[in-house]
């Protein structure tokens, strides 16, 4: 009685903002079946032109009674992703995790340095990259993928804004419950993600999933942590994204604790 279905709900992003972890709660649920990897079908022209028959191939298997959600970060800075999901199907429910934009900058430079570590290549300090000939480098592109109000004019353009539920990836970590009983609301599905579903793991310094029996933590390149950033550098990335941020607001109608 199961078969494959095309997503009815997709975590567009952000990339760093806490997709896996949204995810892999989420996957706690009954009536919520996962994409095991990222399927990038949207955002990569390359997967775009195999086919919708292709995209469904990749999901799992569900029954009647269940949602299939696939999660690909890189979408919602994607210019053609909007059109494209909107054009597979136009009331899609949509899930962007977004955090602090300053940290999320860091995390990213994180993962790349430690990707580039582990494959022995050079690394370069943040603050090297960060800051070109004594002024901010706003063409790095873990900054230009900070700039929520730009990359979410695009989505508005195809979606109204009761389609896309935005999850507080700050929050998420430090008090998973409450974001993910706000999304159950939001996916109208029946309320089945207790608290007792998580548990504080002291030496990850994060909360831990406990379902069916197993508990089982993020993957270790889950918080990682971040290189002690210059305090003027810092302010520098701040002042850089207090307007940006403030934009992003008024769109969304919703404030967030961000610098």
């Amino acid at each position: 009685g199961t078969s494959r279905q095309i997503p009815q709900t997709i975590i567009i992003g952000v990339r760093k903002g806490g997709t896996r972890a949204l995810l892999e709660m989420l996957d706690i649920h009954p009536n919520i079946v996962v994409a095991a990897t990222e399927v990038h079908f949207f955002d990569w022209d390359e997967n775009y032109v195999k086919g919708i028959d292709w995209y469904r191939s990749l999901m799992p298997f569900s029954y009647g009674n269940q949602i299939t959600i696939e999660k690909t970060p890189g979408y919602f800075t994607s210019p053609q992703a909007p059109e494209r999901i909107h054009d597979m199907n136009s009331s899609i429910k949509l899930l962007l995790i977004l955090r602090d934009p300053t940290e999320r900058v860091i995390s990213d430079y994180t993962q790349v340095y430690y990707n580039r570590v582990e494959s022995h290549k050079p690394v370069q300090l943040f603050e090297d990259i960060v800051i070109k000939n004594g002024a901010l480098n706003t063409k790095y592109k873990a900054i230009q993928r900070s700039l929520y109000d730009v990359h979410m004019e695009k989505w508005l353009k195809h979606f109204n804004l009761d389609q896309i539920h935005i999850v507080d990836g700050n929050t998420l970590i430090k008090d998973p419950l409450p974001e993910l009983q706000k999304v159950e609301k939001f996916l109208n599905l029946p309320s089945r993600i207790m608290s007792s579903n998580f548990y504080f793991n002291q030496t990850k310094g994060f909360y831990c999933i406990r379902s069916d029996g197993r508990e089982r933590c993020l993957h270790e390149s889950k918080g990682r942590p971040h290189p002690v950033v210059n305090n003027t550098v810092l302010e520098q990335l701040y002042s850089y994204f207090r307007e940006h941020n403030a934009k992003f607001y008024r769109m969304v109608n919703h404030s967030f604790d961000w610098h």
